[in-house]
């Protein structure tokens, strides 16, 4: 048995991706040179969301990208003897731009550290940031989120589970807190 408590509903979504839309304009003072990218699956709805929220309120067009870290991974032959590849799709030269990595949850860093060599293989960027909508600790790699919609700190049996429409028809975090069962 478990319990799913909602800990992000759809508006919290919204003012968190607005947010760090608004913080990544700051910070790297304004778009110039700057590129997104979306880790596979996820990640790539929230970047191209964040893309909007700066077109909006820059009116520039910033270049968005995919990232797939399936081949990366370094736990790839404990996943599958066939591992589905969603597909890299970086139309954009990387070398010397500001790099947004955009992810749903970082966890232990090791899909952020599996999208960075990813990236890399494009060409060495300026600088490259990191994005996600939920830091929920645990981390098993030195890597820090540079603009993070929610800090949700959690015990390690925890599940953080995002929901976006496009894959999941709603647009929401949960976390599910495993209960033991009492049969």
């Amino acid at each position: 048995m478990s319990e799913n408590t909602v800990v992000m509903d759809e508006q919290a979504m919204q003012r968190a991706i607005s947010r760090i839309a608004y913080e990544i304009i700051e910070r790297n003072r304004g778009t110039q040179n700057l590129a997104i990218i979306g880790i596979q699956r996820r990640g790539v709805v929230l970047a191209k969301r964040i893309a909007e929220k700066i077109r909006e309120a820059e009116g520039a067009e910033v270049p968005v990208g995919i990232v797939d870290i399936t081949l990366y991974r370094d736990d790839l032959s404990l996943l599958s003897k066939h591992p589905i590849i969603n597909g890299t799709d970086i139309h954009f030269p990387v070398e010397g731009k500001i790099i947004v990595l955009v992810d749903d949850v970082l966890f232990t860093g090791r899909t952020v550290r599996a999208a960075i060599d990813a990236v890399l293989d494009f060409g060495r960027p300026k600088a490259v940031q990191l994005a996600v909508l939920v830091d929920r600790g645990h981390r098993e790699l030195p890597i820090s989120a540079d603009f993070r919609g929610k800090n949700l700190p959690t015990s390690s049996s925890e599940i953080v589970q995002v929901y976006v429409t496009e894959f999941d028809g709603e647009n929401k975090v949960t976390i599910n807190k495993a209960v033991k069962d009492n049969a």
